[in-house]
């Protein structure tokens, strides 16, 4: 009994002194970021979040939002483009250190990677064609077999239509050029798509597409994302975020990029 009470504890005493190691080897991302002095974020294009320019350079909110943390952080910055569905398995790879790119929070999301506070909120709108909807009285009216409602196929957009609106006919688009094309031209009554694309419509044509709801159809909220287990990290976006809601500079980014348009003559190509 005595050699098999050794025995368990020299495997005890090892196994404690390589979790102890490792706990003082792995410093966490935060410290790895201001060591390397570089932050890598992950982005993927989509207007106006994040665009080229006519020189080929990021731009766009979440550009603002990265350069701005990675200057109060002291290191510099470096973009790596991704599609959608590659961003977050970059992410957990290690091939990117954070994704700043209007990422939502879900439930499904956050089994995979560690969200930040939001510093965003977004959603999907609807713009509707003024003179074929000049008649109705409420949004109730839009869920009618005569109503044609456009979204882009394999989308949330698609779904919502089905969800809200039951009876309208669905009009399946390929892109959303086409589904923009679609109600400025009047040739469905309304075009559900994610903000700010509807709003974007409505500022360039307000004499044909209106924005009929005050709110979205369905709210989302966005965040910074990083690999799991980087606390230190999280703490720090998260007093990132509180300091620059506070002084209100986030908010007035925000409101320079999905507000108005007049960051389109010098940044959209």
């Amino acid at each position: 009994m005595t050699f098999f009470r050794s025995l368990f504890f020299l495997i005890f005493t090892f196994a404690l002194s390589q979790n102890l190691y490792a706990a003082t080897n792995t410093k966490g991302l935060l410290h790895d970021i201001q060591k390397n002095g570089e932050i890598v974020v992950g982005i993927s294009i989509l207007q106006p979040w994040v665009m080229k320019n006519k020189k080929g350079e990021y731009v766009g909110f979440e550009i603002d939002i990265a350069k701005q943390l990675a200057t109060d952080m002291g290191v510099k910055i470096k973009f790596k483009e991704y599609p959608w569905k590659k961003m977050i398995p970059a992410l957990r790879k290690g091939e990117i250190d954070i994704i700043a790119s209007g990422l939502s929070i879900t439930p499904h999301r956050a089994l995979k990677i560690d969200f930040s506070n939001p510093y965003s909120s977004s959603g999907y709108s609807l713009a509707s064609c003024l003179s074929l909807t000049k008649g109705f009285n409420n949004i109730k009216e839009m869920n009618d077999e005569h109503v044609y409602i456009a979204a882009v196929e394999g989308t949330v957009s698609a779904g919502l239509v089905k969800r809200i609106f039951p009876e309208a006919i669905l009009s399946l688009q390929k892109t959303r050029k086409e589904a923009s094309a679609a109600v400025i031209s009047c040739k469905v009554h309304a075009f559900i798509a994610p903000s700010p694309i509807p709003d974007f419509i409505a500022l360039k044509h307000p004499k044909i597409v209106d924005l009929p709801l005050k709110k979205p159809l369905l709210s989302t909220k966005e965040a910074f994302a990083i690999r799991k287990n980087n606390q230190p990290m999280l703490n720090f976006l998260n007093a990132w975020i509180t300091a620059h809601s506070a002084d209100n500079w986030i908010e007035s980014s925000h409101k320079y990029w999905f507000e108005s348009l007049n960051w389109q003559p010098k940044n959209a190509k």
